[in-house]
């Protein structure tokens, strides 16, 4: 039986496997990561450990979440 929860739960105790960037990094290069990401590039390539940092803080990923919605013209949920 594969519990989602539990390993989500683990993988905030651990940590990211990656490097992972702050969030004066994160702040600095999200609107770059989102264009990326919007124009189909390779954003984590671009960018090292941001995606392991928006995975590990949720400050940083409602940011994101909000960013890419509003570039994208996508709805947030």
């Amino acid at each position: 039986m594969e519990r989602p929860e539990l390993k989500q739960a683990l993988g905030r105790l651990l940590g990211p496997a990656a490097p992972e960037v702050g969030c004066d990094v994160c702040f600095d290069e999200l609107d770059r990561y989102v264009e990326l990401e919007v124009a189909g590039r390779d954003a984590d390539a671009a960018i090292p450990g941001l995606r392991a940092h928006l995975e590990g803080c949720p400050a940083c990923r409602e940011e994101h979440e909000s960013l890419y919605a509003l570039v994208s013209g996508e709805q947030v949920l």
